[in-house]
């Protein structure tokens, strides 16, 4: 009796210790350089853009939104497929609270502390309005960290970083490991056949959410989709053009360049902007109507000359692998289209539906990518 009692007040110690590990204090590098004391287990957070939950859901797979005590109110604007796909497994998410950003100073210091968050997630494009808003000092003298990820300004430099903070923040370090691994080794059944690669690299423009406005064309300098063309093999037009990571090229530039390859990214913007030019691919997405949007915009003065559009290079594919941990499904896709022969034996379509098994809480559903078949 004397040694179970031992044992158990062995036990008990042990979940103690094990407890008071988990509820000290520790501290994270975020993406901006700063360090982060966060003072007790995080249970509680804000996310400073809706679309972080394609982060989140990959560390809390089983209960996605269960330390989720706002967000900002993007995710069903700016991907209303993925919106309806979660809302519908977790109908809680629609009366979840909402802000509007911090990049546009609507951020609401007041509304979140009623929240009681142990911290506020945010994006690193945000960051200047909110040290001109002093909106971290303003929350840490309330006790709410505030912590920077980035999948977007930079996302070739940031984007592990970025899992691996959530993976500190929310003390789940090996999950972090393999869905670092994961993604990197999808990247490199890419970079690894193209070593050996030594034929032409296609001329490829990526025109930016074609459609959503008049103007045309934004694309992308030499980091995210523009560097995903390079990785997968291709010489982005926009590289030497666009000085940072985003940047708008003239339709004279786009003709001059005549690229091989012609990229439209977009998304289910319709709560967004109703004027319907925008081609709707996402999760689900009807492909037939993705294939007519993606034609008319073929239509432009920018492309309409260019050979480009009679023969199979004209693709469109989801805008928010821009902003999400997936950019290896893009990098996959476009190196294909680049080069099918050499990429023959890979499907990007196998590579997403696997990784939401192992780790998204909900199912893959076809719809990312439509191309224009050759006339």
């Amino acid at each position: 009796m004397k040694y179970l009692w031992n044992s158990i007040a062995l036990l008990v110690a042990a979940l103690a210790l094990t407890h008071n590990v988990l509820a000290a204090p520790f501290t994270v590098e975020d993406v901006s350089g700063r360090k982060v004391e966060i003072k007790s287990e995080v249970k509680r957070v804000i996310l400073g853009e809706g679309r972080q939950i394609y982060l989140l859901a990959a560390f809390d797979t089983d209960a996605p939104f269960k330390r989720v005590v706002g967000w900002r109110d993007d995710l069903p604007k700016a991907d209303f497929d993925t919106y309806q796909i979660y809302a519908k497994k977790y109908p809680q998410i629609t009366s979840l609270p909402t802000f509007g950003g911090a990049k546009d100073g609507s951020f609401n210091v007041e509304q979140a502390l009623t929240l009681k968050p142990d911290l506020v997630l945010m994006n690193l494009e945000s960051k200047a309005a909110i040290d001109e808003g002093k909106l971290i000092d303003k929350l840490a003298s309330l006790g709410i960290p505030v912590v920077f990820i980035d999948f977007r300004e930079k996302p070739f430099e940031n984007a592990v970083k970025s899992i691996r903070i959530m993976g500190q923040l929310l003390n789940k370090p090996e999950r972090a490991k393999e869905i670092i691994d994961f993604r990197q080794q999808q990247i490199d059944l890419v970079i690894n056949r193209l070593k050996d690669y030594h034929g032409p690299r296609p001329k490829v423009m990526i025109d930016r959410a074609g459609g959503y406005t008049d103007e045309c064309c934004m694309s992308f300098g030499d980091e995210n989709f523009g560097r995903m063309v390079e990785v997968a093999g291709g010489d982005n037009i926009a590289k030497n053009l666009i000085p940072g990571t985003f940047g708008t090229m003239n339709p004279e530039q786009i003709i001059n360049a005549r690229p091989d390859v012609v990229v439209v990214t977009g998304a289910n913007w319709k709560n967004y902007n109703t004027s319907n030019g925008w081609v709707g691919v996402g999760p689900g997405a009807d492909l037939a109507i993705a294939s007519q949007r993606l034609q008319a915009l073929m239509q432009r003065s920018a492309f309409k000359t260019l050979p480009v559009t009679a023969k199979g290079n004209v693709h469109a594919i989801w805008h928010q692998f821009y902003d999400s941990p997936y950019q290896f499904v893009a990098i996959q896709v476009l190196a294909k289209w680049m080069h099918p022969e050499l990429f023959e034996d890979i499907d990007p379509d196998v590579t997403f539906r696997t990784f939401h098994q192992r780790f998204l809480p909900v199912d893959y559903q076809p719809g990312y990518w439509v191309t224009l078949p050759a006339k």
